[in-house]
């Protein structure tokens, strides 16, 4: 009877972290149990650790004198994990702890006590890593840290200790991780008693010792397949790829050999009303190829700056970083569709496939399946059975139905995200939800519209569209409990519509699984960090969707946004002219840059900026940047007519803007010095305000709005009460970008209102904080030099708190 079996080994990379307690064995053994009690609590108070716990994707284990924490996202879950404990640690003086961090394989085995335990070489050299440092140390191996290296929100933070030889003759490269006073910046000990060798070249791997030359050729076949199976797991988790898209003139060499882009599709047909239609083609050939984990797809956002513009494939590839691209085209005739594709390789601009698809319209969706199956066949990408049968699915045997989706689709995709888009989307969407009651993806698009609709205001944020929102998603869900899109848009009204933020990121993590390519759920995960104070967090979120989708001016300008809360504006400067670089001239991203010159005091800039735009009333940011300016100018008169103009002809798509636009044009007409004209003014804007209170309680811009207008026309109690609800309405404690911006409302408020102490506590508060201010439609906040040159603040000028405040 053979004595072997054979051991099957479910191997699977993990991001290690390993704490251990200083000290610990010269405890007493109550005092241990009361210490680990106390630091267990801590660990389980972190936001990484509640957050992968709620996603499922967090192992934890006892190790004698600490623990052991595994997460399997990504590697940057247990080093924010390690700084979060040093946080918290700083108030626990007693306890003393070392950490270090390692990616590697892992695997489950049964202990003497047949339950399950945790072994492998990631748990080994992490531990390795962990004997090497002191009290206070969170040490990083070269794995992990060549990883963070990539991203500046972590390379000034990683102090390179080079190799040093542990347990075994193995060496280790080692890195100290010390971030705004927390780790411990010293050498370890260890280190400075044993040879080691500091390194200033690139980061080296782990080296083994040698070996004989039998025992080495058995050890790189075992590790070549175990190296197999954890990368094979590891990719399906939809973990990011390691290949870096090239900077401008990189190599390709960089590039994912399975990575596509789908350019916009040519609408050849005779009536050019149908580019809606050939613009969904294009979409969904694209999102089914998304859905396939072996492929990296670059997704429409990043694509769509192609339309009509010259085609030198290589290049764009670079930009995009893939190394397929797929061009189309659509021509569509009463019920017959005719679809054109090809397939370009390019490195060499060389065609690798192409075909030709007539069909009639019924059939449209057997030429979606077709074309993403011939792409997977022809970049020889893997399919499980799930993905296979997600591509060849029909989301809807209505045509008609399919056919108002996918103009739905056509306003949603459009880069500006007006109230008109915002509308046209909904009211097709609708329809195709009318027309085919089970159509999931439809009902998972309508609620995202809402909700996106009620978080921007770019629809009027009542209590029956958030109800819509809901009912929409958990529709989707109900018809289609797998569909990525139903679970991303069930996770985006909870953030949304409730932020519910906890409930948000577990159905995004689940989304995850479904959608393995789309940049909408890091972005979205970056949006759910931002309002929760976790700026770093969401930076390196917003790295991973851009990542993913590059070129997409959305996510570039959401990026840009966070560094403006910040008051970061250099960086914030940076992104906003990457948007530039891909649609020049962009009215908007114009205004945003404006109302940072403003911010910086520098008035002329932000003049220059402006002269140029001629906005409409639908493009309330550039529009109230230009009444902001002149106000700071004090120079209002030119813009007085323009506002009137518009007013005149109030847009009711606009609903409460065109009251808070109103209250400008008081504002306006009290800093041009006619103050008959601004009450009048303020009169006629509280009476189209007012109404929409009523169904909309909780907008609290719409409060705000409402607050600033009984201030200038002297009602003091209205005024503050109505800050004070508006702060109710938004409290910081819910939403940290903007939270604060009611209580730029009450300084306002107070300032003009004689309540000065008041002004200046809530003064002091705002500019140690980041936050999106109120005016504006919510962008900048307020800066020392925009305290100098802000009308509404003159009651304050004379104060020595206030003269300080605005001097800093």
């Amino acid at each position: 009877m053979s004595l072997e079996r054979k051991v099957d080994l479910h191997l699977e990379i993990a991001h290690v972290l390993l704490i251990d307690v200083v000290g610990y064995s010269k405890l007493l053994v109550n005092e241990q149990i009361e210490l680990m009690q106390e630091l267990n609590q801590i660990v389980r108070g972190t936001e990484c650790f509640r957050m992968a716990e709620a996603s499922g994707k967090l192992i934890r284990m006892p190790t004698g004198d600490g623990m052991a924490l595994l997460f399997f996202h990504s590697p940057e879950e247990p080093v924010r994990c390690a700084l979060e404990i040093s946080r918290s640690l700083q108030g626990h003086s007693r306890i003393h702890v070392r950490m270090g961090v390692h990616s590697g394989p892992v695997n489950p085995v049964k202990d003497v006590n047949d339950e399950t335990n945790i072994a492998g070489s990631g748990i080994n050299v992490a531990q390795r890593v962990l004997d090497c440092g002191d009290a206070g140390h969170i040490l990083l191996s070269a794995h992990v840290a060549e990883d963070l290296t990539q991203y500046r929100h972590w390379q000034p933070y990683l102090q390179d200790l080079g190799e040093c030889e542990v347990k075994h003759g193995l060496r280790l490269h080692l890195f100290n991780l010390y971030k705004g006073g927390l780790g411990n910046p010293q050498i370890p000990e260890k280190l400075k008693r044993r040879k080691w060798k500091q390194l200033a070249a690139a980061i080296r791997p782990v080296t083994p010792p040698r070996l004989p030359g039998f025992l080495l050729t058995v050890a790189l076949v075992v590790s070549a397949i175990a190296l197999a199976a954890s990368v094979s797991i590891f990719l399906r988790r939809g973990s990011p790829s390691v290949a870096r898209i090239p900077a401008e003139g990189g190599p390709m060499a960089s590039i994912p050999e399975k990575s596509i882009a789908v350019l916009p599709f040519e609408n050849r047909s005779e009536d050019k009303a149908n580019a809606y239609f050939a613009d969904g083609i294009q979409d969904e050939i694209l999102t089914r190829l998304s859905k396939i984990a072996d492929l990296k797809v670059i997704s429409r956002a990043s694509t769509q700056h192609y339309k009509n513009a010259p085609k030198h494939l290589p290049e764009i590839a670079k930009q995009l970083g893939v190394a397929y691209i797929l061009e189309g085209s659509v021509q569509k005739s009463a019920d017959a569709v005719r679809v054109n594709v090809q397939l370009i390789k390019a490195a060499n601009d060389s065609d690798l496939w192409a075909d030709t698809f007539d069909r009639k319209l019924i059939d449209i969706f057997s030429v979606e399946s077709e074309v993403a199956k011939a792409i997977a066949d022809q970049l020889q990408a893997k399919l499980s059975g799930r993905e296979e049968q997600v591509i060849a699915a029909r989301p809807t045997e209505n045509i008609e139905a399919y056919d108002a989706y996918l103009r739905g689709l056509a306003y949603n995709l459009k880069t500006q995200s007006t109230p008109a888009n915002v509308l046209g989307a909904q009211k097709y969407l609708r329809e195709a939800v009318r027309l085919d009651p089970k159509f999931a993806l439809a009902w998972a698009l309508l609620s995202y519209v809402d909700a996106f609709g009620y978080l921007t205001l770019n629809l009027q944020p009542t209590v029956a569209l958030r109800e819509e929102a809901r009912q929409a998603a958990e529709t989707a869900l109900t018809l289609q409990p797998n569909l990525g899109e139903a679970v991303l848009a069930k996770g985006h009204y909870h953030y949304a519509c409730l932020k519910d933020y906890d409930t948000a990121v577990r159905y995004f993590e689940q989304a995850r699984q479904f959608l393995p390519n789309s940049s909408r759920i890091p972005e979205q995960l970056a949006y759910v960090a931002r309002r929760r104070g976790q700026w770093d967090r969401s930076e390196s979120y917003f790295n991973e969707a851009e990542r993913l989708d590059p070129r997409n001016v959305s996510l570039l300008t959401q990026e840009a946004q966070s560094y403006v809360c910040l008051r970061r504006f250099a960086e914030a400067l940076r992104k906003l002219d990457q948007v530039l670089n891909i649609t020049p001239d962009d009215v908007d991203t114009l205004a945003e840059k404006a109302t940072i010159a403003q911010a910086e005091g520098d008035l002329p800039r932000a003049a220059a900026l402006l002269a140029s735009l001629q906005p409409n009333a639908d493009d309330t940011l550039a529009l109230e940047t230009q009444v902001y300016q002149a106000i700071l100018e004090r120079r209002p008169a030119p813009i007085i007519p323009r506002l009137k103009e518009i007013l005149a002809k109030p847009d009711p798509a606009l609903g409460y803007i065109n009251g808070e636009l109103r209250f400008y044009l008081g504002w306006a007409e009290e800093v041009a010095g006619d103050h008959a004209a601004a009450q009048e003014s303020w009169r006629q804007a509280r009476s189209e305000l007012e109404p929409f209170l009523k169904e909309q309680p909780e907008n609290y811009i719409l409060i705000g709005d409402l607050a600033l207008t009984n201030m200038g026309l002297g009602d003091k109690a209205a005024a503050l009460a109505l800050s004070e609800r508006a702060m109710a309405a938004n409290p910081i404690e819910k939403d940290a970008v903007t939270g604060p911006a009611p209580i730029e409302i009450l300084a306002r408020v107070a300032a003009q209102t004689g309540e000065l102490d008041r002004a200046i506590t809530a003064l002091q508060k705002l500019l140690s904080i980041p936050y999106a201010g109120p005016l504006v439609t919510q962008n900048v906040p307020l800066t020392p030099a925009l305290l100098r040159l802000d009308p509404m603040f003159d009651p304050l000028r004379n104060d020595p708190r206030f003269q300080k405040l605005a001097g800093k």
